[in-house]
């Protein structure tokens, strides 16, 4: 969770900033970051890998395992954000010319900061895998304290590059992509570090190494379908983001800014989602699924508390929130009012993100990307209806995101607790489907519901 929000902090710091010099600058960063958000989701595929085949292999005893996916994992890490870098740099003004932006100033302002994060890929695309590889051992602890310098140079850098200051020339968003970018090249150096001199289990295993065909096809397999959910809700963003550019740069700017604060639950539920997929990989690997169930419904339930009150917070102070990023009137009353609509849908999607790291631990990472997919998709047909056949306007653009969410987490919810329950191993719950109960504090069971357990 620390090392989940420490990389929403990274974005959420730039916003802040550049809230400082305005809205046009906010809307440039807005929309070079989709393709960063699409690198990212790239990268899920040998994250997840990570995560799924060192939990399974170390759960079984398997050490040489483990290190080799480690290994291939970086490796292809390492392969996939050079490549990626090299197109995003070369393709940069098509890419921005996607959103079709009006206003000169940030179309050349966002091409510029997308080829500096490009030019810098290796450092900005890499680094979730190594926290991969680390999770999956179980030592989340690394992670989070290698982000954390990471974060307090960027906090740094930040309004010294975007401001300037005595010889530093004021950069503005072109600032904020290089203090992002010398950040990430700190924490991947200091990852690299800590694999050579650490002693873990992985301490054997190169950052690079000559590719195996029988593991890569198998990080695939687990890391393909989640990435390919990751891209795919990215792409249908951007779309979303055209749609919204009917209104002018700044709900654009109001758009990517509020997907900023959302984040307060949905990387606290990612951070959730990453510890239960590593507890359920070990526990699925030493065949233990009563645990699994437990652990599930504890960590699921952890995390609706979570969106429940940020709901609460979006809900009854989306402005106050707001307004802390950019200081203008239009935009703090037009933010105000994303989060009000997506602060009804924080429960479900916390419950959906944090069932999908219970799904991503049995090496099941089909059935949530098969629900992400579907339901984000019908984002755009259901935007077009609300935002262009009724009075709701650009409203209904965010309503199809709240009300989606809302679909997923339900769905994917019920279908792990159903695999949960009904699996031969997990004895717990033989003919007793009322078995959760009994995770609830027995003083809570008799005052609230009545009910009595040994």
């Amino acid at each position: 969770m620390g090392t989940s929000f420490i990389q929403m902090a990274y974005s959420m710091i730039d916003m802040i900033w550049l809230g400082r010099v305005g809205s046009d600058a906010v809307a440039a960063v807005g929309a070079a970051t989709f393709f960063t958000w699409l690198g990212i989701s790239l990268m899920l595929i040998t994250r997840t890998g990570a995560e799924v085949g060192v939990s399974q292999s170390l759960g079984s005893g398997d050490n040489k395992r483990a290190i080799s996916f480690a290994q291939q994992s970086l490796t292809g890490a390492l392969v996939l954000a050079i490549l990626y870098g090299i197109l995003t740099y070369i393709f940069a003004p098509g890419l921005i010319g996607f959103f079709k932006l009006t206003n000169t100033d940030v179309n050349h302002n966002a091409v510029s900061y997308l080829r500096i994060i490009s030019a810098g890929s290796l450092l900005y695309y890499s680094n979730p895998t190594f926290s991969g590889v680390f999770n999956g051992a179980g030592n989340s602890k690394l992670p989070f304290r290698i982000n954390s310098i990471g974060l307090m140079l960027n906090i740094v850098a930040d309004p010294l590059l975007i401001f300037g200051v005595g010889p530093i020339p004021q950069m503005g968003s072109d600032g904020a992509a290089y203090a992002t970018v010398a950040s990430q090249g700190l924490v991947l150096l200091l990852f690299i570090i800590r694999i050579k001199r650490g002693k873990s289990p992985l301490k054997k295993a190169s950052i690079l190494s000559r590719l195996d065909l029988p593991y890569m096809r198998k990080i695939f397999k687990l890391g393909l379908p989640v990435a390919m959910q990751s891209i795919l809700f990215a792409i249908f963003a951007m779309i979303l983001a055209r749609i919204v550019g009917r209104w002018g740069a700044l709900p654009i700017a109001v758009q990517s800014v509020g997907a900023q604060i959302e984040a307060l639950s949905w990387m606290t539920a990612s951070g959730f989602a990453t510890a239960l997929g590593a507890f359920v990989g070990q526990n699925f690997g030493a065949a233990k699924w009563e645990r699994i169930y437990k652990g599930f419904l504890i960590t699921v339930g952890l995390s609706s508390v979570v969106g429940f009150i940020v709901g609460i917070l979006f809900v009854g102070f989306g402005q106050q929130v707001f307004g802390i990023f950019i200081p203008e009137p239009d935009a703090i009353q037009m933010g105000g009012k994303y989060l009000e609509i997506l602060g009804y849908s924080q429960i479900f999607m916390c419950m959906e993100i944090a069932t999908s790291g219970a799904f991503n631990g049995i090496g099941r990472t089909m059935p949530p990307s098969i629900i992400g997919i579907t339901l984000t998709g019908m984002r755009i047909p259901l935007a077009l209806v609300l935002a262009l056949g009724t009075s709701l306007g650009l409203l209904g653009v965010w309503w199809s995101l709240s009300l989606t969410s809302i679909l997923k987490g339900i769905i994917l919810f019920v279908w792990f607790y159903r695999l949960a329950t009904k699996h031969p191993d997990n004895l717990a719950m033989q003919g007793r489907p009322l078995q959760f109960i009994r995770l609830i504090p027995n003083r809570i069971r008799q005052q609230f519901l009545g009910i009595k357990t040994k």
